[in-house]
């Protein structure tokens, strides 16, 4: 029962199918080897820790406290990465500019930082099939769930059964997916 931590405004934006792709550089407790999708299925875990209005573009989303203990946490959405990279252009990143909802600057400042096993001039994406959970998994939040990680384990039973609906149907999947290889060819030449 592993769980992507993502900001709130990003959840959001993949639950709605406004965006399909995620970009990460790492977090300071992503280890020795930096941070790497080394999960294919996950839940999306809405985090609150950053601050995330100035670094999205759109409305500005309402700024909440980062979780407390024992406050319910809601996992609604369910993930695939149906393939990832390591982009080492800012022109690659930058050919993604209309399927996502970070700035520039934001996405800038992650490309040009290096440490944790992670070259300065990189960064990964990853194109994601979002699901909807039938029903929202519900779990008091510990503070082992905290700090600037990427992946944590959810405090769920294995055994949980859920029924997941896709949030884009499959033509606009596959649309989505053609249009972003095409650019990210394009612009690695």
């Amino acid at each position: 029962m592993i769980a992507f931590k993502e900001w709130q405004v990003i959840c959001d934006a993949l639950a709605s199918g406004k965006q399909s792709i995620i970009f990460r550089k790492g977090g300071i407790h992503e280890g020795r080897e930096g941070f790497s999708f080394k999960e294919e299925n996950f839940f999306l875990f809405p985090t609150r820790f950053h601050a995330q209005g100035d670094q999205v573009r759109g409305e500005a989303p309402p700024i909440l406290p980062e979780w407390e203990p024992g406050e319910t946490v809601e996992i609604t959405h369910f993930a695939t990465a149906e393939w990832a990279e390591t982009l080492t252009t800012w022109d690659q990143v930058a050919a993604l500019g209309d399927y996502h909802i970070w700035t520039d600057e934001c996405l800038k400042a992650r490309f040009d930082w290096s440490g944790k096993g992670m070259a300065e001039g990189s960064i990964h994406v990853a194109f994601l099939r979002i699901h909807r959970l039938d029903e929202p998994i519900s779990f008091p939040y510990e503070k082992g769930l905290g700090g600037c990680r990427s992946w944590v384990e959810l405090p769920l039973e294995e055994d949980l059964e859920i029924a997941l609906h896709p949030v884009v149907d499959d033509d606009k999947h596959a649309a989505l997916e053609s249009e972003i290889r095409d650019l990210l060819s394009a612009s690695s030449t």
